[in-house]
């Protein structure tokens, strides 16, 4: 048995215990640090936590009492549903300008480089499944692909599959993209968006603080430039996804600081669909010797996410990065979507050591999934639109 498979099991146990429990009585469950009680009493009443007080949640709060606390906010929420879509995703090319510490997708580390062309990707897109909802577009930042090459994508993608959600190109893509074209932020997005971009993905944030950037990926767009693309978009009408990836060299606070960042910009703009935790991976690329953080760590970080960005509906657990079993272990920790089924149409978290090699799911075996964790399956279009 893996170190994994028995802090599934271990955790699997635990939510059982709590199932039928409520907020109020789980002093009777767990013993809360007296620091703890006024944050307990503010999530209790529905306040907003200080980001001094999301930190001391991550030093102090044992994980029973972080899952609690993140579960009954998911209840309020969603109640007992656990949403799920059918897409894939297209990865149009592995060559990048950057050259990113952390990354084992790109030529860089991959020892194999691909582009696919035009026709090979509408192929894939026409291989479809006639019901699938969504098509998920981002990868490397080519040096040699601008606007007008992605928008025609897009426009060709829109004329073969007309009802099928576009969320492409991570804000990193986009920085590129739209200034080697000459164009302003907006400029380039109301064009986008023209051609056939329904939202945006959540990539590229990575962490936002400014010197753990400038070391893990020194080469990327700013912090503040994906903040600036994402809030753009949001005033143009294009939803976004948010994103954080966690378990390398950042420490609690500068956790808090991306949530405290995220949840600002949500504040002023509700553009926000979804806040997804990104786990670091250590396999084929240049921090193999950074240890990947263990399986409560992860709980700890879908806890306290869900407890921080108060005005974020939806918290998601990408399966193909942390798993199945602990994506499952994960609807009791605040999260109350799994994404989709994705076709085996991804590598970027295989190739860094992720333990679903072929990330694929039937929408049987999703179903199964959210039954087994004591949840109501609803399958959901990209904007949570319940489908019939």
């Amino acid at each position: 048995m893996t170190e994994t498979e028995d802090w599934s099991g271990r955790l699997l146990n635990f939510r059982k215990a709590l199932t039928n429990q409520n907020i109020g009585s789980i002093t009777s469950l767990l013993r809360i640090p007296e620091d703890l009680n006024e944050i307990f009493r503010k999530v209790a009443d529905g306040e907003r936590i200080s980001p001094s007080e999301g930190v001391m949640l991550f030093e102090q709060g044992e994980l029973g009492f972080l899952g609690k606390l993140a579960d009954q906010i998911r209840r309020r929420k969603h109640g007992d549903h656990a949403y799920y879509i059918r897409n894939f995703h297209i990865e149009p090319s592995n060559i990048c300008i950057n050259k990113c510490k952390f990354c084992s997708y790109s030529h860089h580390f991959s020892k194999t480089s691909w582009e696919l062309t035009v026709d090979e990707i509408l192929e894939k897109v026409n291989g479809q499944e006639k019901n699938v909802k969504e098509i998920h577009i981002t990868g490397a930042v080519h040096p040699d692909r601008d606007i007008f090459y992605y928008g025609d994508l897009l426009k060709k993608i829109k004329a073969a599959r007309p009802y099928l959600h576009v969320k492409a190109y991570s804000a990193v893509e986009l920085d590129y993209m739209i200034n080697k074209s000459g164009m302003t932020l907006k400029e380039g997005l109301v064009y986008l968006k023209a051609c056939g971009l329904d939202s945006i993905p959540g990539g590229g944030a990575e962490i936002f603080d400014e010197n753990i950037r400038k070391d893990i990926c020194g080469m990327k767009s700013t912090s503040q430039t994906w903040i600036d693309i994402h809030e753009t978009a949001h005033s143009l009408g294009i939803p976004t996804n948010a994103t954080m990836l966690y378990g390398h060299k950042e420490n609690y606070t500068q956790r808090i600081d991306h949530l405290e960042r995220l949840r600002q910009v949500q504040d002023r703009t509700g553009g926000f669909n979804a806040f997804i935790p990104l786990k670091f991976h250590n396999t084929n690329n240049a921090m193999s010797d950074t240890p990947v953080v263990s399986v409560v760590e992860d709980m700890k970080m879908y806890a306290v996410a869900r407890i921080y960005l108060d005005n974020f509906s939806h918290m998601k657990a990408y399966w193909p990065a942390v798993g199945r079993k602990l994506a499952q272990v994960a609807l009791s920790f605040g999260v109350d979507d799994l994404d989709g089924t994705i076709n085996d149409s991804t590598r970027i978290y295989s190739l860094a050591g992720a333990g679903d090699q072929n990330p694929v799911m039937t929408v049987s075996q999703m179903i199964t999934m959210i039954i087994e964790a004591k949840r109501i399956p609803v399958e959901r279009d990209s904007l949570y639109n319940k489908c019939n």
